[in-house]
């Protein structure tokens, strides 16, 4: 049977890019909630965004060392399925915030140079003991400023017993995708720049080009 890896198309700010994301057959749709990302979205205008997205399309929340208090107010206005942790944030203060909010979260690991695959098997494992609420880590390459890096890390350090549970991110695009599902096979790919015309700004041919890449990669 074939693998079907799920997509996710985050960073978006216009109901053009959110309609082109869903129509290409994303599975899920990202939301900066980031105030110094320069793909920052504020809740009011995630909130319309949200409604427009069809069943069965997950939307998720980005969230930087973020408080309960901030979650909290972001969520009532913008009611994310899901949220993703890409700060400085411990396994029991996500853990905490996911159980007070009663939404999943995935983790961002940046991925740093020295880091080899029982690092990040260690990593998971914290996070899957710290709450039932965990659904995955989200591996990206590690930069000094938090979110998207939009450079790759070397896919071989991820150990081939945690790559069906992982979202593979960082500088991937329509060029790169098909052989990083080939060699990895995540369960899931998360892209960002690579698929705009400016930070904050989708590019649809893009999208579109992604996606297909990412079923070839399935097909083969």
């Amino acid at each position: 049977m074939t693998h079907r890896t799920r997509i996710k198309i985050c960073g978006l700010t216009r109901p053009e890019d959110l309609q082109g994301a869903v129509a290409a057959g994303a599975d899920a749709v990202g939301f900066v909630f980031y105030a110094d990302s320069p793909r920052y979205i504020t809740p009011e205008a995630a909130a319309a965004l949200i409604a427009a997205v069809p069943p069965f399309v997950t939307t998720t929340g980005l969230f930087v060392n973020a408080t309960l208090d901030e979650v909290k107010r972001i969520l009532a206005i913008a009611p994310v399925a899901m949220l993703q942790f890409h700060g400085d944030e411990t396994a029991e203060q996500c853990a905490a915030i996911a159980a007070e909010v009663n939404r999943p979260f995935t983790r961002a690991l940046r991925v740093k140079p020295e880091m080899r695959a029982d690092d990040l098997l260690e990593y998971e494992s914290e996070y899957r003991a710290a709450s039932s609420l965990f659904v995955g880590l989200l591996l990206d390459t590690f930069v000094d400023s938090y979110g998207g890096s939009g450079k790759v890390f070397d896919w071989s350090v991820i150990p081939a017993n945690l790559a069906p549970l992982v979202v593979l991110s960082g500088g991937l695009n329509a060029q790169n995708v098909t052989e990083a599902v080939t060699r990895v096979r995540p369960h899931a790919v998360d892209v960002s720049s690579g698929v705009e015309q400016g930070k904050g700004i989708k590019d649809v041919a893009k999208i579109r080009a992604f996606i297909e890449a990412v079923r070839k990669a399935d097909a083969s």
